[in-house]
């Protein structure tokens, strides 16, 4: 029952449940690290091989619904678009959400097609995971429900009967999101630190403040643009929006040509409602990667088959071909890559890893990485312990408190037996402060009750003295 019980280890000694999306890659990866041990690329590995799977299920979904040489390109596009790269090799829940959703739009199409019952039931409950594993996820609805009137429609299936055989799966499918979500609220309500994952839905914020920032477009645009889809690949979007589908390759199986067009609608729906979160979490975005790389792939097939067929095999319109490719890499893919590589955790890294040779296990850390509020020094130290200042609750994470409050939460600290406090010397909060030049009244006073271990060139590290030991002096 752990999985239903989320925990993280960057808010005290434990046990620290949060309500969070269900845990599919960390559940897996924590089953992994019983057998091979604790290992980075563990959980990176099992990110990769869920983004491999969904390209291939992007293909064969791009295959039945607009044919094989589209599902070539936007296989393709998927398979290098900066973003997607960046996101399917990162230890996060979002390269699950992305693939399941995916093959259960695949296995769904294929059900419409073939009427093939258990191509339903394995469509509903790959589609379920998928969406428990990221809510984002739930945009795929969207599409699903277009394609099962639009092939049933044209196959002449569309009656009370097939509708009732799919209604118990889907029935079925949103109960257990619904339940699942409402139980994630419950445990992020009533266990501490009081957090459930998330912020920065219109409902937070009031209609008002999403209109006063034009719900997030600039910045939103700024990330897709720079290195999440890049210019080149947008453009190649731009163009497959301005004409019409193509023909179903195979009209008996019915066919759903507007249907990433629909998922698009549908992402763009769940950013409606969640402009600031995304925004804020850019990986939110990836539900996007699907319709993006397929109508590019939309637009690549056209701008190559410029004065004919690709299959009528002109060198021209290889060359053409490879052109474009050129360009969508060369411009858009490796300056993405190059951006998305440059280490902007690395001290933060380091401080964990430090920390970790300095403590010993069971020894409570607090540690300020390179972003205020970020873990990144906890989950490298190997230890349990505290983001500084710590969050929970309605509390924001990412802003520092001034001198006063800052030694009053430090102090709280050492009282539940905080052993060790570090601080990576480039640290700033949100609002762009750096802690050791606006928090130099916390910095004194450490140096008053704490033992200097470590200060060098990227952190520093102190032993703190037991709070026992400072009252007796």
């Amino acid at each position: 029952m752990e999985h239903l019980f989320p925990e993280v280890s960057w808010t005290g000694p434990g046990p620290a449940y949060q309500g969070r999306e269900l845990p599919i890659i960390s559940y897996i990866t924590a089953l992994l690290y019983t057998v091979f041990g604790w290992h980075d690329w563990l959980g990176r590995l099992v990110a990769v091989v869920f983004g491999v799977w969904g390209v291939f299920a992007l293909h064969r979904l791009l295959d039945r619904v607009w044919g094989a040489v589209h599902a070539h390109a936007g296989a393709f596009l998927l398979a290098i678009m900066p973003g997607a790269v960046f996101i399917d090799q990162s230890f996060l829940p979002d390269p699950a959400m992305l693939s399941l959703v995916t093959t259960g739009a695949w296995l769904y199409v294929a059900y419409l097609q073939e009427d093939r019952a258990g191509f339903l039931v394995l469509s509903g409950l790959i589609t379920t995971l998928g969406v428990l594993a990221k809510l984002p996820g739930i945009a795929v609805v969207v599409p699903m429900t277009y394609a099962t009137f639009s092939i049933l429609q044209m196959r002449g299936r569309l009656n009370p009967r097939r509708i009732l055989q799919i209604v118990p799966v889907a029935l079925i499918a949103g109960m257990l999101i619904l339940g699942y979500y409402r139980w994630a609220l419950y445990v992020g309500a009533n266990y501490p630190p009081y957090h459930i994952a998330g912020s920065g839905y219109l409902w937070d914020d009031g209609l008002s403040k999403f209109f006063a920032q034009a719900f997030y477009i600039p910045a939103a645009w700024k990330i897709a643009g720079n290195w999440l889809f890049t210019l080149p690949v947008l453009m190649l979007v731009g163009i497959a929006l301005l004409v019409t589908p193509p023909p179903p390759t195979d009209p008996a199986r019915g066919k759903a040509p507007w249907l990433f067009h629909v998922w698009f609608a549908g992402a763009a729906l769940v950013y409606f409602f969640a402009a600031r979160e995304i925004k804020t979490n850019p990986w939110n975005f990836h539900i996007f990667s699907v319709p993006v790389a397929a109508l590019a792939g939309r637009g690549l097939v056209l701008l190559s088959a410029i004065g004919g067929d690709l299959h009528s095999g002109s060198r021209s319109r290889w060359l053409r071909l490879a052109a474009i490719v050129g360009v969508v890499i060369i411009g858009g893919t490796l300056p993405g890559l190059q951006l998305m590589k440059t280490p902007y955790a690395q001290s933060g890294h380091e401080l964990g890893e430090r920390l970790s040779s300095v403590s010993k296990p069971g020894d409570l850390v607090v540690a300020v990485s390179t972003t205020i509020g970020d873990p990144i020094a906890i989950y490298y130290s190997r230890r349990r312990g505290w983001v500084f200042p710590p969050g929970g609750g309605m509390n924001d994470w990412s802003v520092l408190l001034d001198d006063g409050a800052a030694i009053d939460v430090l102090e709280t600290l050492r009282a539940e037996n905080a052993a060790w406090f570090g601080i990576a010397k480039n640290a700033r909060d949100s609002k762009g402060r750096k802690l050791i030049e606006y928090n130099k009244g916390l910095i004194t006073h450490l140096d008053k009750t704490a033992e200097r271990v470590v200060d060098d060139d990227t952190m520093l590290i102190y032993r703190l003295t037991p709070l026992a030991a400072i009252s007796s002096k």
